[in-house]
Formats: structure tokens, sequence, C-alpha cells
């Protein structure tokens, strides 16, 4: 078994994980409808796809 010769320091183990950050998911808004959606997905609110109806959506 590998064991760690001397104690890691925080600034290491914080530099080591400073690309591990998440970020926040970028939304735009459905030309048809205005409501928030993903990038390149259909939207949930009334199933358009780059101002293509995608699914038919029973209201």
């Amino acid at each position: 078994m590998a064991n760690p010769k001397k104690r890691m320091t925080s600034t290491r183990s914080g530099n080591r994980r400073s690309h591990l950050a998440l970020s926040n998911q970028k939304l735009g808004s459905c030309p048809k409808c205005k409501a928030k959606v993903l990038s390149h997905h259909v939207c949930v609110n009334c199933g358009t796809y780059k101002g293509e109806q995608v699914i038919n959506l029973k209201k």
C-alpha cells in the first residue's frame, strides 16, 4: 500500500482542485414563448426547437 510520506498542505490541495469548480448553466429564452431554455434543447413549455414545432404538447 502506498502511503504519503508527508502531510499535503491545504494550499497544495486547493491548487490541485482549482479547476473542479462548477459553473452556472447558460440559459437562453425561447423565441416563441419567451421561457428559459437550455441551449441546443427543445423548449419544454411549447415544444419548439430552432423555430420549428418538434413535440406536440397537449394543453
